[in-house]
Formats: structure tokens, C-alpha cells, sequence
């Protein structure tokens, strides 16, 4: 069975353990630099994961606090992804913190257009 929190009971919650926000950033502080990731960008990113994880929790299968601090801290592994850290989709693994000129990404549109038509 599902939670039946109004929006003021979720709203609530979710300020109340807004604190397991900055322990698992706190906890995961060398990965987070490793990842080369933006506090307030992994803040942001975890802030959304625990509303989420307070919507979907199930009072019959455990303990709230244990369910949002595994919510956080799988959000957090996610957030290392290019696609993440970048906002595209089909991004190449490899891509980290590649610049590309607008010019220069239309010259190669039009060398891969003209390849594919050959």
C-alpha cells in the first residue's frame, strides 16, 4: 500500500529531511569531486529524488529515513552519467567536458549529412 500523505504532510516531510541531503553529499564528497559534478547542480538533483522518494514511500515495507537515504544516494551514482552532467541524450561515454563551437558542429552536421547520403 502506498502512503496516502496530502501535499502539506509530503511538504512537510520533505523539509524535515532535507538534512539527508547535505550527509550523503557529505559522505560522498570525494566522488563527487572525482565526477568533476557542481554542488548546487547534485543538491538540486537530489532535492527532486527526495520528493520523489517521499511520494513513493511504502509504510508497510520499512523505515521512511532508510528509504530516502538509499533514494539519495542511488540518485547520486545517476548523476555522474554524461547525460546528466551534460542534459543530452545519446552523448558519448567519453564526452566530459567537451566544448564544441555552433560553427564547428554544423560543418560536421554537413560532413555526416553528405556521408550518409553517399
Amino acid at each position: 500500500m502506498k502512503n496516502s500523505y496530502s501535499i502539506a504532510q509530503r511538504n512537510a516531510l520533505v523539509e524535515a529531511y532535507l538534512p539527508c541531503i547535505n550527509d550523503v553529499m557529505r559522505s560522498n564528497r570525494k566522488l563527487i569531486r572525482a565526477a568533476r559534478l557542481d554542488q548546487d547542480d547534485v543538491y538540486q538533483q537530489l532535492a527532486l529524488r527526495l520528493i520523489k522518494a517521499v511520494e513513493t514511500f511504502d509504510p508497510d515495507k520499512g523505515d521512511l529515513e532508510t528509504h530516502i537515504k538509499a533514494q539519495l544516494r542511488y540518485e547520486l551514482l545517476d548523476c555522474r552519467s554524461v547525460y546528466h552532467r551534460f542534459g543530452v541524450t545519446n552523448a558519448p561515454k567519453n564526452l566530459g567536458g567537451v566544448i564544441v563551437s555552433l560553427d564547428e558542429y554544423r560543418d560536421r552536421a554537413c560532413v555526416r549529412d553528405l556521408a550518409m547520403a553517399a
